[in-house]
């Protein structure tokens, strides 16, 4: 898929504010950098609407944009130039297959990146795994909803879960997961190229879904009713000024809030079925 880049030059310190208010609008992943940030819109139509948006905002705040067009097949470039290694303690260590070995870890999970969003996530990615270690996976089944390079799913994998789905809307992500599955050996992930709708599994014990605010509350019902009793939802993706928002949403929805993880702008939440 091809995106637009919007470039957003500003002082770092408004980019919290300014990634909450634009985190309705349909972008998919915020990179922060030194001069602000960048913001990744699919190029699926309506950029007149989020250049109006933008335009608005410049009334209130003292920001600059620019805007790329970016050709799908630019993105493996982009992923390689700013992928590094999350390390999560001793816990979990990702890295890429150009990256040297990451000493000390219980689990190093080697993930070849080949889409350009989630760079920017590492936050997400850091809670994310740092929930799922307090998290029993042994004969669990699990859906990675938005599964991008698989790294959840095959993290799920490596922690003892007995059958773990993968699914992303994305074609390169589908393909990154199926690839990632088989170099670190996770037989038990069946990647899916679609929609919640696609995912044939209809009962899961554990659910991760570390995607953006949007889809996830989209998400809530369908995810809801594809939870067995009792079963574990983590939701991420998701800036500090959507916290009652989510947190609201979440417990309407039937699900109780665990634990929630805090790592720079970004939140993850670890939730219960409970209605």
């Amino acid at each position: 898929m091809d995106y637009y880049q919007y470039s957003i030059n500003t002082d770092p310190a408004q980019n919290e504010v300014l990634i909450a208010l634009l985190g309705h609008l349909p972008f998919d992943t915020f990179e922060e950098n030194e001069t602000g940030f960048n913001a990744f819109l699919p190029d699926a139509g309506g950029q007149e609407a989020v250049d109006a948006e933008i335009t608005e905002l410049q009334k209130c705040f003292n920001f600059q944009f620019e805007k790329t067009h970016i050709p799908g097949q630019n993105w493996n470039e982009i992923w390689e130039s700013n992928f590094h290694p999350v390390i999560v303690g001793s816990f979990c260590g990702i890295r890429a297959d150009f990256h040297e070995p990451l000493p000390g870890m219980e689990h190093e999970l080697v993930i070849n990146p080949k889409m350009a969003f989630g760079t920017g996530h590492h936050e997400t990615t850091f809670s994310v795994i740092e929930i799922m270690q307090g998290i029993q996976f042994t004969g669990k089944t699990v859906l990675d909803y938005g599964c991008g390079t698989g790294v959840l799913a095959i993290l799920a994998s490596r922690l003892g879960a007995r059958h773990v789905e993968a699914v992303d809307i994305e074609v390169e992500s589908y393909r990154n997961t199926v690839e990632n599955s088989q170099v670190n050996r996770a037989e038990n992930v069946q990647a899916i190229h679609g929609i919640l709708g696609d995912v044939p599994g209809t009962e899961f014990d554990i659910i991760l879904a570390n995607i953006n605010r949007n889809v996830i509350l989209d998400s809530l019902g369908p995810l809801y009713e594809l939870l067995k009793p009792e079963g574990i939802l983590v939701v991420s993706g998701f800036v500090l000024d959507d916290e009652q928002l989510m947190a609201g949403s979440l417990q309407n929805h039937g699900f109780a809030i665990l634990e929630t993880k805090k790592k720079n702008n970004w939140l993850a939440m670890k939730t219960l079925k409970s209605g």
